[in-house]
């Protein structure tokens, strides 16, 4: 499945450029920093901190073993914090300065394994906040995630801090702490950027056994790299394990309720928190919403038809226009011209000015990339024009700034920490390419342009190096405060119906919608969205039912 990442204005793009938080984090590669937000991909839009997939996705979000399973309820954890993890909950936090003054940053300790805490297997978690800058009265901490998994919540705090409503940021302490395994926070490691480069323009639309085989191959060999550059983490990255990090964050920032905005998967952490602790449940805006209920290849073969519904929104654009590259009759015109495309490269890779030719799957990627928010449609549109022409250039960069593959080849640590979250949190979609081969039918219904290539890249969980520890499971969060789900009607890569679901699920689960374009709604430009959102954030009031924002 792909990842989910909302992404940024490019006014705010560039107004952050330059702008880096270091936190030195103990690790034992000596605490390298990462900070996407200080060099916005060149052709779109930067993710503020969560990208999409490799090849392009390696494997599922919230999903399950079966479609057929019945999900089970996530229990609540007892009240009272265990004697065991005191320690963690009563450690002392020391703050810096970091980046620029109005930065703060610091490291918590939390233990490796919950059931079994051993201080000489603790993590070393970064953290970082902006402290409220408003005359009005504090209202506490509010604790931001983009999704993934695998994006940095400390780079996104970078957005949200400058980004998000004045109001809010005027009265709360913006804060965030980059996941286990992710970025700053002790990086799960799989392959060598050389190695990553060659898995990202693997085929994802095999047209044979052979190569079926070679794209296997790959994700059996992703899998390895991961046991062997990561073996004593990846069975510690689960959703709930950061769940429960959250918490001893909660209360080291003197917080007794935990306020926070998720986007994409980081609604299903927020959604995993208030499931584990709904007595502790402040205000929660869960935006982009997960269903955390449904299985594995339901969730990606949902995916899919978001990108569909996304491509088809584009091409409808497209047409209108000029310069469009892709025709001016019709979008099913502009979808037989896409499948061309794709169907070009996968025969003869174009040249980009670089040494690696525009794969299949890279292209695939590129145009995914622009799916995630309106702004970067004319970005594709260019990027497709220069295809067209013969130079992949474009479309290539569209692709990496989708993996956070920087100008001089370095990755960030999404992808791998994606894969360890995803294959940790749910079992397998698929077990092996015959599998693939017979959901094929239903991916393509789903997603005529996408779905081949979605279905494939679902694998790499099937030959994971441990077995999955979480399963679908409905999340009541009975006795929690007002949630706020947020949906967007032509989202991608959160498809509507799992925020109706979820805030079905959610005893006290409201629903906000937005009937419009890309990936997350709130602090994405609509006047409609922020200020329901803000005056949940700001007083507690949630919208009325059903109410929809345009």
């Amino acid at each position: 499945m792909h990842l989910t990442r909302p992404l940024r204005s490019p006014a705010i793009a560039l107004a952050m450029t330059g702008l880096l938080l270091s936190v030195s984090t103990g690790c034992s590669d000596g605490g390298s920093h990462h900070a996407a937000a200080s060099s916005p991909p060149p052709a779109a839009p930067t993710a503020p901190a969560a990208g999409a997939a490799a090849q392009p996705a390696p494997s599922a979000t919230a999903s399950a073993a079966a479609d057929s399973a019945t999900p089970g309820t996530l229990t609540p954890l007892p009240a009272a914090i265990p004697a065991n993890l005191q320690p963690y909950y009563k450690q002392k936090l020391s703050w810096h300065t970091c980046g620029v003054p109005e930065f703060q940053c610091t490291t918590m300790r939390v233990p490796l394994d919950y059931a079994h805490p051993v201080t000489a297997d603790d993590l070393t978690l970064a953290v970082a906040r902006k402290k409220a800058d408003g005359p009005g009265k504090r209202l506490g901490s509010l604790l931001v995630n983009p999704g993934g998994p695998g994006g940095s919540a400390i780079d996104y705090l970078q957005y949200a801090a400058l980004g998000y409503p004045a109001e809010v940021t005027a009265r709360y302490d913006m804060a965030a702490v980059d996941p286990r395994g992710v970025a700053r926070s002790e990086p799960v490691k799989c392959l060598t950027d050389k190695q990553m480069d060659a898995y990202t323009a693997v085929d994802t639309t095999p047209d044979d056994s052979a190569e079926q085989g070679k794209l296997a191959t790959a994700d059996r060999g992703f899998a390895a790299g991961c046991k062997k550059m990561s073996a004593k983490l990846i069975g510690h990255v689960s959703t709930i394990d950061s769940a429960r990090d959250m918490d001893v964050l909660r209360q080291l920032l003197g917080d007794s309720k935990l306020n926070y905005v998720g986007k994409s998967y980081g609604t299903f952490l927020g959604a995993t928190y208030a499931g584990l602790y709904p007595q502790r449940v402040g205000r929660l805006v869960l935006d982009g919403a997960m269903d955390p209920s449904v299985s594995a290849e339901e969730s990606s073969r949902a995916q899919a038809g978001g990108f569909e519904t996304a491509f088809t929104a584009f091409a409808g654009d497209c047409v209108k226009r000029s310069d469009c590259p892709l025709g001016h009759t019709s979008t099913a015109d502009a979808g037989k011209r896409i499948d061309a495309l794709f169907a070009a490269l996968d025969k003869h890779p174009l040249p980009t000015g670089t040494p690696r030719p525009l794969t299949e799957a890279l292209g695939t990627t590129g145009v995914i990339a622009a799916m995630y928010d309106q702004e970067a449609w004319p970005s594709l549109r260019g990027a497709l024009a220069s295809a067209n022409k013969g130079d992949g250039g474009p479309l290539l960069k569209l692709s990496d700034s989708y993996y956070e593959r920087d100008d001089a080849g370095k990755y960030s640590n999404l992808m791998y920490a994606n894969a360890a979250v995803n294959c940790l949190d749910l079992p397998p979609a698929f077990h092996s390419p015959a599998d693939v081969t017979k959901a094929l039918p239903a991916f393509r219904a789903a997603s005529p342009h996408f779905g081949t290539a979605l279905a494939w890249s679902s694998l790499v969980c099937g030959y994971w190096p441990l077995p999955a520890t979480g399963h679908p499971e409905r999340i009541p969060a009975k006795g929690a405060a007002p949630i706020l789900v947020v949906g967007t009607i032509r989202d991608p890569a959160t498809p509507y119906a799992w925020a109706k679901s979820l805030a079905a699920q959610l005893t006290s689960g409201t629903l906000l919608t937005y009937d419009g374009d890309g990936h997350t709604a709130y602090a994405r430009g609509s006047s409609c969205i922020d200020s329901a959102v803000n005056a949940y954030l700001l007083s507690g009031t949630v919208p009325p039912p059903h109410k929809t924002c345009t």
